[in-house]
């Protein structure tokens, strides 16, 4: 663990993929954050629909486009571990669409509020996780969890709609604490769900795992990464 209370990735992770648990649980990961990267190309393809400008609509495009650009590695990799793409990205399909069946944005501001702090969320999870993996498969999902330049694009045009509507704030900052809960909601349900994945958390015989008391710091970390993200954006968390 480093100075900042952060796993760090241990050496014997690096070995691993002979072992079949540790290897089940790497296809989950991988293809949790492949249908992931498909429903943000979906949605971002929605959400440039509802751009005020052509500048918007063509920004956020480009963005979209991005993430789609992202899945064609993380499918490669699946099958060099011999899993077949789509049966890896299938159990996860039913929590993502119903966390943005949930969380469907209103407007404009609303769907950028939601790619900025809900992809965000995801990220930090998901970057968790990587301290536990191999080398190889720790450098494509900290590379597939790069910024496609969404980032400062949405908080450029969130703070100047705020500036020019100021109770605009206030209706994103509850929006923003909503989608918190539903992010946290689908992610605990998901490792419950998924034994490979929790059982990567916890560990084995030759793994560094989690205890409980870490587990509560590294939520504890990802809620203060949401709280830093909502003061980027000029919003209280």
């Amino acid at each position: 663990m480093n100075d900042s209370g952060e796993q760090t990735p241990s050496s014997e992770s690096e070995a691993g993929l002979d072992d079949p648990v540790y290897r089940d649980a790497v296809i989950d990961l991988l293809g949790a954050i492949a249908y992931g990267e498909i429903s943000a190309f979906e949605r971002l393809a929605d959400d440039a629909k509802l751009a005020p400008s052509l500048a918007d609509q063509v920004a956020i495009a480009g963005m979209a486009a991005a993430e789609f650009g992202k899945v064609a590695a993380l499918f490669e990799r699946l099958t060099s571990l011999g899993a077949e793409p789509f049966e890896a990205m299938a159990p996860f399909r039913t929590p993502v669409d119903q966390f943005h069946a949930n969380t469907a944005p209103a407007d404009w501001y609303e769907g950028l509020v939601k790619a900025f702090v809900g992809d965000g969320l995801a990220n930090d999870f998901y970057r968790e996780i990587a301290g536990f993996l191999d080398a190889e498969t720790r450098s494509l999902v900290v590379g597939t969890l790069e910024d496609t330049g969404h980032a400062a694009f949405t908080v450029e045009r969130v703070r100047a709609g705020i500036a020019s509507e100021p109770r605009l704030g206030g209706r994103l900052a509850l929006w923003g604490r909503r989608l918190m809960g539903e992010a946290l909601i689908q992610a605990q349900r998901v490792v419950a769900d998924r034994d490979e994945l929790s059982g990567l958390l916890a560990g084995g015989v030759d793994r560094p795992g989690l205890d409980l008391a870490e587990i509560g710091r590294m939520f504890t970390r990802i809620t203060k990464r949401h709280t830093g993200r909502m003061a980027e954006l000029g919003l209280d968390s």
